[in-house]
């Protein structure tokens, strides 16, 4: 009797040691590190984590042979201070340029916003939504011109002040 009920318990058996082969050890937490080297978290002062499964996704590590590369990198050529007076010199006029366009643009939506109050065009009339729409349209495009207005600005206040013509 004992042989034939060690029998059947010998399928049941087998199924709980596959289950034991797919345990994990005591996982440890090293700050931001995961591991599961006993000897190694006590050397460190890990503490034993508990809790859900774990999933760590190696990632890549910073390659220490990429530094000594671009040190080895050819230096860029200085430019001389001529060159660089001429580049700043067109620099600013670029950006000069592309504020009286903003300033003209600006000029002309604040005289198609009128204070808030813009004519009606043709369909507007019987719609009074589209009106409403192309106002709100047109303070955002004020808004818009007025924060590229500032934008240049700062750049141009960024820049060399101009060479004084001698």
């Amino acid at each position: 009797m004992k042989k034939a009920l060690l029998i059947s318990l010998l399928p049941f058996a087998s199924v709980l040691l596959a289950a034991s082969s797919f345990a994990q050890s005591q996982i440890y937490r090293c700050g931001n590190e995961y591991t599961n080297n006993a000897s190694d978290a006590k050397a460190r002062g890990c503490k034993p984590f508990a809790g859900g499964n774990i999933t760590i996704v190696p990632g890549t590590r910073p390659s220490t042979a990429a530094a000594p590369a671009r040190a080895g990198a050819a230096p860029q050529p200085r430019v001389g201070a001529a060159d660089q007076r001429a580049r700043d010199a067109d620099a600013r006029a670029i950006l000069e340029s592309e504020l009286s366009k903003a300033q003209a643009r600006q000029t002309d939506l604040l005289a198609q916003y009128n204070n808030g109050q813009p004519e009606m065009l043709g369909p507007e009339h019987r719609n009074h939504q589209k009106y409403l729409d192309r106002v709100a349209e047109l303070k955002a495009s004020i808004d818009r011109n007025q924060s590229d207005i500032d934008g240049i600005q700062r750049e141009l206040s960024r820049l060399p002040a101009p060479a004084a013509a001698q």
